[in-house]
């Protein structure tokens, strides 16, 4: 099964939705894309949570180690981290209340894409949220 995006159009309404982003590999380095892309979102309204083991904080956000560790309800999760990691992360996805997943630009795999398609869950992969959410503005 390729990998297929929700039409910009449902991008869009994702976004308009969503309020609360955990960000995977969010870095405290803010040279670093993961970080400005997240402080682009916050900045744009969205609540951040850092998941990152090695930082305490980013963006004056209190990160947590995993998605695992994340209670409350999380619509999107975006993944900054390497392909590769995806089929893990798609998994611990699948046990927590998130509504999307999304893997950044440059990041893809198919494994992960169908094992939570086959879960019913909405995923985009290899695009950008700060590029979609300037689009769909």
């Amino acid at each position: 099964m390729p990998i297929e995006n929700p039409s910009r159009d449902e991008i869009g309404k994702i976004l308009k939705k969503a309020k609360r982003v955990a960000v995977v590999g969010l870095s405290a380095n803010p040279e670093r894309t993961s970080y400005m892309v997240s402080e682009a979102m916050q900045k744009a309204g969205y609540e951040i949570i850092p998941v990152n083991p090695s930082v305490d904080e980013v963006l004056g956000a209190k990160a947590v180690a995993s998605l695992k560790d994340i209670k409350e309800h999380v619509d999107i999760v975006n993944i900054f981290r390497r392909s590769e990691y995806l089929p893990e992360l798609a998994k611990e996805f699948a046990e927590m209340n998130a509504d999307v997943f999304w893997a950044q630009l440059g990041v893809e795999n198919e494994e992960a894409y169908q094992y939570l398609k086959e879960k019913g869950k909405t995923v985009i992969m290899n695009r950008c949220i700060k590029v979609e959410h300037a689009l769909t503005k």
